[in-house]
């Protein structure tokens, strides 16, 4: 596939799944009632808009504007590490948020790969691809990452009175 098919192709499905993510929280509307729901509702929300937008630069930048994706992709990937790292730091003084910190910690060292293709694009030949290449397949984790950290909210965990208290 051409690398700027999957990128636009991402970027839709990334938009779509913010507005489907969207849909799920206006029917709950009591989950932005508490602020670490709401905190955690949107650190979900992050995880899909922030590869949307990344998607986005990728193809403005593409191929042949390199310095575009890599600049957006590093500033992007370094606020989606922040808001990760905040929201671990948040899920720590409450044991109800300890089991949505594996996937959260794995995203946030997803982004750190993210902002070092950005700023080192050469180590991706290391592995045989264009660092463009490298990015998508790191976007790609960071959304399947998402997905869990979706499924184990909406089974319960890191909600107060849905799941077994994690065990620490």
């Amino acid at each position: 596939m051409d690398v700027s098919t999957f990128y636009a192709l991402f970027s839709a499905t990334c938009f779509t799944l913010v507005g489907l993510w969207w849909n799920v929280v206006q029917g709950h509307q009591e989950w932005l009632r508490t602020p670490a729901l709401r905190r955690i509702v949107g650190g979900i929300y992050l995880s899909f808009l922030l590869p949307a937008v990344m998607g986005l630069f990728a193809q403005v930048g593409g191929v042949r504007t390199p310095e575009i994706w890599r600049a957006s992709f590093t500033v992007i990937a370094v606020v989606g590490c922040a808001s990760t790292l905040r929201l671990l730091a948040y899920g720590a003084r409450d044991r109800a948020l300890v089991r949505l910190a594996l996937p959260q910690l794995a995203a946030a060292g997803v982004y750190i790969l993210i902002a070092v293709v950005g700023i080192a694009p050469s180590l991706a030949g290391s592995f045989g691809l264009r660092p463009i290449q490298a990015a998508a397949i790191l976007l790609s984790l960071l959304v399947l990452l998402g997905h869990g950290l979706v499924w184990r909210f909406m089974a319960g965990e890191g909600r107060p009175g849905t799941a077994d208290e994690p065990r620490l």
